[in-house]
């Protein structure tokens, strides 16, 4: 199946990224290969290595970039998760790159695919896999866990004040049988919203919430995007760029926090007059704030109109 997407902050990341011909560059979260295209367009002949968890993209990223192919640069696709960089790499016989670009939103094409079941904006079974292959599904989060359970996962990973009334609503719901579909979620977290919450498009707001935090549990994004930060900086190159773009504020507190503890390792209290600990910055921050879609990139994407760009440069 065809599938367009639109890359957001493009320029902004191929210039934050500093391609340089002969360079060596991941795009960790290959996507429709916009970014990927553009980082190629500028690498000469240099080397690209395109990850991703979902198996269409990865079969559609690789017709977009089969005009590189057998020529300049040289383009490596795998169909993996971006946090086993460490392991891709090493498959590939690279040890060190000159950056990595991470872009975290959803697919256009994850998103349009009634199928996959990540909208709420038409009935779909309960998937919100990422990757067909994973074994854990959005219909075995909502039918399956506890109500405490799902009450921190929509409180943990959407910031939905209402949790635990929702939580008990659809743990009432599927006594009587399975909550199926993303319609029927849908109804159930508004049936289960108090009057004043349900103003102003509240509602709508919570919907989107409950399944941000339900989409996050079934793909382990969290603990994907912690763990590639582990690894990242000690497989730069001097001079190599980490760009992570973020679309909610979990995403972009995990990648600030881990921006700043590669600047500002130390662990000695304050009020020490020499560092003992014997960290040592690894990564100096680019952008102290970060880059945001501008007024007519969000105007004509109105999904760019979230997203965050922090640029981190190894020592």
């Amino acid at each position: 199946m065809e599938f367009a997407h639109t890359p957001v902050l493009l320029k902004e990341c191929v210039e934050g990224l500093r391609v340089k011909p002969g360079g060596i560059y991941v795009d960790g979260t290959l996507g429709g290969a916009g970014h990927a295209s553009a980082i190629a367009d500028r690498l000469g002949e240099g080397i690209l290595i395109g990850v991703d968890r979902d198996a269409e993209a990865v079969e559609k990223a690789g017709r977009v970039l089969e005009k590189f192919r057998g020529g300049k640069p040289c383009i490596r696709i795998y169909k993996d998760n971006y946090s086993n960089i460490d392991e891709i790499l090493l498959q590939a016989g690279i040890k060190g790159v000159d950056g990595i670009l991470l872009d975290l939103g959803m697919s256009s094409h994850q998103v349009d695919e009634t199928e996959r079941g990540f909208s709420y904006a038409a009935p779909a079974r309960l998937d919100m896999r990422m990757d067909a292959e994973s074994p854990l599904t959005a219909f075995d989060v909502v039918n399956g866990y506890e109500a405490e359970r799902l009450a921190e996962i929509m409180f943990g990973y959407g910031e939905e004040r209402y949790s635990r009334p929702i939580a008990a609503a659809i743990v009432r719901r599927r006594a009587d049988k399975p909550v199926e579909t993303t319609a029927e979620l849908a109804e159930i977290v508004m049936a289960a919203l108090p009057k004043k919450a349900l103003d102003g498009g509240g509602g709508r707001q919570s919907v989107k919430r409950v399944f941000q935090a339900v989409r996050i549990e079934v793909n382990d994004e969290l603990a994907h995007l912690e763990a590639f930060f582990r690894k990242a900086a000690g497989l730069l190159n001097p001079g190599g760029r980490v760009c992570v773009i973020t679309f909610h504020s979990l995403e972009d507190r995990i990648t600030k926090n881990a921006f700043r503890e590669w600047a500002d390792p130390c662990m000695c209290p304050r009020d020490f007059p020499v560092c003992v600990c014997g960290k040592k910055p690894v990564a100096r921050i680019v952008t102290r704030k970060p880059i945001l879609p501008s007024e007519e990139e969000a105007k004509a994407n109105p999904r760019a109109r979230s997203a965050k760009l922090r640029i981190a440069e190894k020592i």
